[in-house]
C-alpha cells in the first residue's frame, strides 16, 4: 500500500492523527460492521488514547470539511465512526488476525513513522530558518542603513553641484 494513499486518510482530530474505521475496513478488505464488531468484542484493548468515537458535532464538521473524501454510504450512517490513533491501529492487528490486516498495519505504521520524521525535520528547518533570519536581520539592517546613507550623500553632492556658484570664478569653474 502506498504511503500517499494512507496519508490521504489520516486526519487530525482532538490533537491526534487518526484514521477512521471505514477507511481501515476498506484497506483491510473487510466490512466496516465486521471491524466495529471485532473492536467492540475487545473494547478493553482500546482505551481513549487508542480509539474514540466521534461526537455528532465532530462528525458533522468532518463531513462539512471533507465531503469529497468520504463515501456516500458512510456520510448517512446512523452511527458516528471510530477514530483510531497509531497505537489503536497497532492494537487492531491483534484483533484482526488476517494476513491482509497484518500487511496493511505494517504499511500504516511506516506511514505514521514517515509523517513523524517529516514533521520533526520540518520543525527543525523552521527553527533554523528563524535563527538565521534573526541573526542576519541585524546585519541586513546595518547594510540598509549604510546604503540609505550613501544614497542621501550622493543626493546632497548632486544638489551641491547644481547650485549656482557665487563669488570669484576662474576659467576652470565656469
Amino acid at each position: 500500500m502506498e504511503i500517499r494513499f494512507i496519508q490521504k486518510r489520516i486526519f487530525e482530530l482532538r490533537g491526534q492523527k487518526v484514521i477512521f474505521d471505514f477507511d481501515l475496513a476498506a484497506m483491510y478488505e473487510v466490512e466496516n460492521r465486521v471491524l466495529k464488531q471485532a473492536v467492540k468484542r475487545n473494547i478493553d484493548r482500546f482505551p481513549d488514547d487508542f480509539m474514540f468515537q466521534l461526537s455528532i458535532k465532530e462528525w458533522q464538521e468532518v463531513i462539512t470539511n471533507c465531503d469529497k473524501l468520504l463515501p456516500a454510504k458512510v456520510k448517512f450512517s446512523p452511527a458516528t465512526p471510530f477514530a483510531f490513533t497509531e497505537q489503536g491501529i497497532a492494537m487492531l492487528s491483534s484483533v484482526l488476525k488476517s494476513k491482509k490486516a497484518i500487511e496493511i498495519n505494517m504499511g500504516i505504521m511506516r506511514t505514521f513513522v514517515f509523517i513523524r520524521q517529516y514533521s520533526l525535520s520540518h520543525d527543525d528547518l523552521t527553527r533554523q530558518l528563524k535563527e538565521l533570519e534573526s541573526r542576519y536581520n541585524i546585519q541586513f539592517r546595518d547594510v540598509y542603513e549604510a546604503i540609505n546613507y550613501l544614497l542621501k550623500k550622493d543626493k546632497v553632492v548632486v544638489e551641491f553641484k547644481r547650485r549656482k556658484r557665487i563669488g570669484f570664478q576662474t576659467s576652470k569653474n565656469r
